[in-house]
């Protein structure tokens, strides 16, 4: 057994050259002259990864060359010249870069790992089944820092909402570390890095030989772009349809694929003593371990048993600005984390974080025969269930069928069962590519939730068709949720509602070395039903008509433009439990509320990001203008300012801070009736790549004023209690609270881990005033795992 990512000398030490038949060695292959066929050799070598590509072995590796400009636009020779070698062993692949660049111009940092988006990069896609629909993802800054993930492309948008239409690939998701090798330096004329990725840590086809494909893309801070070995579209319906081939992989051997990791953690946590002072319950250490086995080659067993699911850094604060809309928390636990991309849907029909604290799990993720299949099993802890008494189980199941050049069919089961209560869905989707430019995605399906009181079953559905031209893109979406339509095993943020989206967009791109490099304008049509509204061909509710525009400039400048017009309506089921109290001489009265029908709002949007200038980079996004306000269902002067800040001073210390503030001002009187404000600092500092220390500090302050009916008759609002049926009157309160977590971290290879921090939490005691804040929490918390790997 060994936490090596491979072990080195079985592996490499050969003392011979040996190339599999009817392989070039050295043969070059430029993406701008579309030899994207690889015929990659075989080699039996013997190499250290150090950042230096001066082994034998190097000389005789595919040599890729030619890269093309794919951000901000695409089509254009490269201004920076790349060089990708590429070779692979019996029991591993491996990648050479040489990137040029000018001198001063290199951003590289010793970050830690996913976290070098900020810095120059390399990024490899492998899809290792070779079907054009998901990738592994390997990065390396050019110190070889990792980041590390996989991509499968559903067609989802990204961004907040006013930066138009995505274009170009998707974000992969980086929620998964692998086991690879990866070491970098910088040199005279830009960085050079030596990649080794083992098979063990890659899933792919069973069959011999074999062609995976290939996407390289490297990213130059200094100027904003993104350049690409394959001269790839950014108006393709699909990113990675368009890769390249490594052809000819035969051979390939994984051996035994058996990863284990105990884990062994304990906390203890403090609080206030009923008898005053302070007081802290320190529990017994948890035993728990994980077990990770590749069954073949495309087919990995996952299971854990009393795991860990601590997280290391609490949740970043975030604004609710519709309060009928659910937040969203993406998932942080490791078990989970891996195979992840596997479980993707469409509405979110899985969302793991439903399985609070599992005594118990396992998963079987994999691909076979064009068909992937991953089935995930969890027994969820006493205390997450509605009764307090019964285990809930969790079943969650979903298989892809690859369908024609590009497209998928898929289905979904989840359910959750606790005693007498269930909810089970079933849902089946499909995205569909045609013509290069054009995806449709389609969903439909069905929850049926159990209770001692009765049973509901309801449905929901979904269309999406969307046009990735180069000028000229659009997407249009149909999507409706039923009011009784549950699902306990994913997220959905509100139930009850039907959508209907218009997007259009044109772009234009600026002359070579011109400032503007790409604008982008986009007219958004948006309306909102209550599902019965719609079902009934009843009026909206909400109506919103958007303009944005948005420029990319050279030096990686970003700064965008939009004007909000919009109309909400009154929403009866969320003023269901508001009343006015009427005071008289005959004592109080409870009267009706009764809000206006139709709000109007003219809202304005300013954006801007900035490159790293000097080790600093940052951004600003401001909303402002007559939007609604939800606390008394009136109208109200509005600001959302969202501030960001980076730091690099050195290569080693790293400094993150946010400003975001929230507020509604009545326009009647002036007045503030809500406001928040939630400052954070995050500073790293890198001691090796294996080990960091981190301060994350979280200030959160919130105020709110008596509740009124403004704009109308004035009176106090009281709001109704369900439970009890009594009234009382909606006071002010002013919140305040300090969060600050201190971790040290140690990491030298995924499973491999020693983590030790404390936390503690202080907050005001007085509703109104906020100069008492007292500790109300803390803790401390431990865990080491270690990596067997066999």
């Amino acid at each position: 057994m060994s936490a090596r990512p491979w072990p080195t000398a079985a592996l490499f030490a050969v003392a011979s050259l040996t190339l599999a038949p009817a392989v070039t060695a050295g043969a070059t292959y430029s993406g701008r002259q579309t030899q994207l066929d690889v015929a990659i050799p075989r080699l039996e070598a013997s190499v250290a990864i150090d950042g230096r590509l001066d082994e034998p072995a190097w000389n005789d590796a595919a040599r890729l060359t030619g890269f093309s400009q794919y951000a901000p636009s695409d089509g254009r020779p490269a201004e920076d010249d790349t060089t990708v070698l590429v070779w692979y062993s019996p029991t591993a692949i491996f990648f050479g870069i040489r990137a040029q660049a000018a001198p001063g111009t290199v951003h590289a940092t010793l970050a830690d790992r996913d976290r070098i988006d900020a810095d120059d990069n390399v990024q490899i896609y492998l899809g290792t089944f070779g079907d054009g629909r998901q990738a592994f993802l390997f990065a390396v800054n050019p110190l070889g820092v990792q980041a590390d993930g996989a991509l499968v492309e559903t067609g989802a948008q990204s961004g907040h909402g006013f930066s138009g239409l995505s274009s170009g690939r998707e974000a992969p998701d980086l929620s998964q570390d692998f086991v690879f090798e990866s070491k970098g330096r910088l040199t005279d004329s830009g960085y050079e890095v030596e990649i080794g990725i083992p098979f063990k840590s890659l899933r792919y086809q069973a069959r011999d030989p074999q062609d995976w494909n290939l996407h390289i893309i490297r990213v130059v801070q200094s100027t904003g772009h993104e350049d690409s070995w394959v001269p790839a579209r950014r108006n393709a319906a699909s990113f990675l349809a368009q890769a390249g081939r490594l052809r000819g992989l035969t051979d390939l051997r994984r051996g035994l694929v058996l990863d284990v990791s105990p884990v062994v953690t304990a906390k203890v946590d403090g609080a206030p003593a009923a008898s005053g002072g302070w007081q802290y319950d320190a529990s017994r250490p948890e035993f728990g371990g994980n077990v990770r086995w590749g069954v073949t080659s495309n087919l990995t067993l996952n299971g854990t048993v009393n795991p860990d699911f601590s997280q290391v850094e609490s949740d970043a604060g975030q604004f609710q600005f519709d309060p009928r809309e659910a937040l969203y928390f993406p998932e942080k636990r490791p078990f989970f984390l891996d195979g992840l991309e596997q479980f993707t849907t469409p509405n979110n029909l899985i969302y793991t974080r439903r399985i609070v604290a599992p005594i118990a799990a396992a998963k079987l993720t994999g691909k076979i025969s064009g068909t992937s299949v991953a089935y995930l099993a969890a027994v969820d802890d006493a205390g997450t269930s509605a009764s307090g008494r019964d285990h809930p189980v969790f079943n969650v199941l979903r298989v892809q069928r690859d369908v024609g050049n590009g497209s998928k069919a898929a289905f979904v089961y989840t359910d959750r069962v606790d005693g007498a209560n269930s909810n089970r869905v079933a849902a089946a989707d499909a995205r569909l590519t045609f013509g290069g430019i054009y995806a449709l995605n389609l969903q439909a399906g069905l929850s049926r939730t159990v209770r001692p009181w009765g049973t509901a079953t309801a449905p929901l559905w979904q269309a999406t068709l969307g046009r990735s031209g180069r000028h000229y893109g659009f997407r249009y979406a149909l999507r409706g949720v039923a009011d009784d339509f549950r699902a306990e095993a994913g997220f959905i943020s509100r139930p009850g509602i039907a959508g209907l989206n218009f997007t259009n967009q044109v772009t234009a791109y600026g002359a070579p070395g011109s400032l503007m490099e790409r604008w982008t304008g986009d007219v958004v049509l948006d309306g909102t039903w209550q599902y019965q509204d719609f079902v009934h061909r009843r009026p909206s509710q909400d109506n919103k008509l958007h303009f944005n525009s948005n420029f990319t400039f050279r030096g990686g400048w970003q700064a965008g433009q939009s004007v909000l017009i919009e109309t909400f309506g009154y929403d009866r089921a969320l003023y269901a439990d508001y009343a006015l109290l009427k005071s008289g001489p005959n004592g109080d009265e409870i009267l009706p509320f009764v809000g206006k029908s139709r709000l109007q709002n003219l809202d304005y949007v300013l954006s801007l990001d900035t490159p790293r200038l000097r080790g600093f980079s940052g951004s600003v996004f401001w909303i402002w203008g007559k939007d609604e306000n939800f606390y008394e269902w009136a109208s109200a002067d509005i600001l959302f300012l969202q501030l960001s800040a980076a730091w690099r001073p050195t290569e080693r210390l790293r400094v993150d801070a946010s400003y975001q503030v929230q507020s509604y001002d009545r326009r009647t009187d002036g007045s503030t009736v809500g406001r928040r404000a939630i400052p954070r600092v995050k500073v790293e500092y890198q001691m090796t790549r294996a080990i960091f220390v981190r301060m994350v500090s979280q200030y959160d302050a919130e105020q709110q004023d008596d509740l009124r009916d403004d704009s109308r008759t004035e009176l106090p609002i009281v709001i109704r209690d369900p439970a009890t049926g009594e009234y009382a009157r909606a006071l002010g309160f002013s919140r305040n609270s300090l969060r600050t977590d201190w971790l040290f971290s140690y990491q030298p290879t995924p499973g491999t881990v020693i983590f030790a921090g404390y936390g503690n939490t202080l907050a005001d005691q007085n509703a109104r005033d906020a100069a008492g804040r007292r500790r109300t929490a803390d803790g401390f918390f431990f865990k080491i795992s270690y990596l067997f790997r066999m």
